[in-house]
């Protein structure tokens, strides 16, 4: 499933998709114009933008360019907007997908299913597990609606977990990979720390965690399935 931003004015209408997209397991944020949706871009990490071009204030094609300059993020505009020059504008502009008003839920779930299979299969940049989600270019962490506040270490360490998911890292690999500023040795007590806070922050149970495990004796792994 995906973290989708909805770009559309009319609220009844961008309700009627929220609640659509949720119901197939999607996370979803909503913005109602070019200034809050492109706040909300900034400061949080999507996996596709459904983007009206219809705007209170500017217009969508703007904002899908002023995005194109940051990311490459799918987008897919829903739009009232429906002659061939309009469709090639949305093109040039930067989309990805163009569906007009009026349009059916299941043929813009069926456009969104397909745009993502494609973007997953070329994008290494995005790792999904359960409720986390990491965005690798940005720095990004999120778990569910919430984006983490992580140190530079716990960061780190969840970088070298989620990128080596499924295999066991032990204790002196870990070590070899968290070298301070001053080319010095991270000592394992701090390893246990910062996996502990680490814990703290991205499991519903630190006691009971699903995502790091403990192979005892050994080390660590990424315990639950993930895609990229």
């Amino acid at each position: 499933m995906a973290r989708i931003l909805i770009v559309e004015d009319d609220k009844l209408l961008n309700d009627g998709i929220s609640i659509a997209l949720k119901k197939c397991g999607h996370t979803v944020l909503s913005g109602y114009s070019y200034h809050e949706a492109f706040c909300l871009f900034l400061n949080n990490s999507f996996e596709l933008i459904l983007l009206d071009i219809n705007l209170p204030d500017r217009s969508g094609l703007e904002l899908c360019s002023e995005i194109r300059k940051k990311s490459d993020i799918p987008i897919i505009f829903i739009t009232a907007n429906d002659t061939e020059q309009d469709i090639v504008n949305g093109f040039v502009n930067g989309c990805d997908d163009y569906i007009a008003k009026p349009f059916s839920l299941e043929v813009m779930n069926r456009r969104i299913y397909a745009v993502l299979r494609r973007t997953r299969t070329e994008d290494k940049s995005i790792f999904r597990s359960g409720e986390i989600s990491i965005n690798y270019e940005k720095m990004m962490v999120v778990k569910g609606e919430v984006s983490l506040k992580l140190t530079a270490t716990e960061y780190k360490l969840l970088t070298l977990l989620t990128q080596n998911s499924g295999q066991v890292l032990t204790r002196d690999i870990i070590l070899q990979r968290l070298w301070d500023t001053d080319e010095a040795f991270v000592d394992e007590n701090a390893v246990s720390v910062n996996m502990r806070r680490l814990r703290q922050k991205i499991e519903d149970d630190p006691k009971n965690p699903k995502y790091i495990k403990t192979v005892f004796g050994i080390g660590y792994t990424w315990g639950e399935e993930s895609c990229r």
